[in-house]
């Protein structure tokens, strides 16, 4: 489990496909306090540690995982959301979250205001995924109040300390980015769904 809040920004410094499985190499001050074995959600998605040097750590993604997120996007220099898994007894400061991504959505605008940005995000409602007016979101790995809702489409606003510590300063309209919808959100609609 994670909270959507990133610990700090890695580097992508190698990637590597081994038949259907693609390695990645990142780079951060992260890994010298990481162990193998250990959860580590990258953009969102809980990946496991399998290797540590001093900076630099390695995870693998298999092909589902690589199907459902944007993790095979991922090239040499691009940055990375990072958060490792939460600690029983720690503050949850900002929501529940399983490192399980929903789906992908996109970025379809966005605009500075005022010292904070307003970021909207479109994604495929046939797949029963839903947002409501100030519920929780997470976008690559970011955990986010949701500002506006619509059935295919939501926005949040950002903060400048947010945007400065998050893959967030690089975003650009069209990007794809991944998705995991609240799961108490999930459960609610998946029983009223039954009735």
């Amino acid at each position: 489990m994670f909270t959507g809040i990133i610990e700090q920004l890695g580097i992508v410094a190698k990637r590597e496909k081994e038949q259907e499985n693609l390695h990645l190499t990142i780079r951060t001050d992260l890994a010298r306090e990481l162990k193998i074995d250990q959860s580590v959600a990258h953009n969102g998605v809980c990946l496991t540690v399998v290797s540590v040097t001093d900076d630099t750590y390695v995870v693998t993604a298999i092909k589902e995982t690589l199907q459902k997120t944007t993790i095979n996007h991922l090239q040499p220099g691009d940055r990375v959301n990072l958060e490792r898994g939460m600690k029983l007894g720690d503050r949850l400061d900002g929501h529940l979250v399983q490192g399980h991504v929903d789906q992908t959505g996109r970025c379809v605008a966005l605009e500075e205001q005022n010292g904070s940005w307003f970021f909207t995000f479109e994604y495929d409602p046939s797949l029963n995924n839903h947002t409501i007016e100030k519920g929780s979101i997470t976008v690559n790995g970011v955990s986010l109040t949701v500002v506006n809702s619509e059935k295919n489409r939501f926005s949040v606003a950002i903060i400048p300390y947010t945007f400065e510590h998050t893959n967030f300063s690089s975003m650009t309209v069209g990007q794809k980015v991944n998705l995991e919808f609240d799961v108490i959100g999930k459960y609610v609609a998946k029983l009223h769904a039954a009735k």
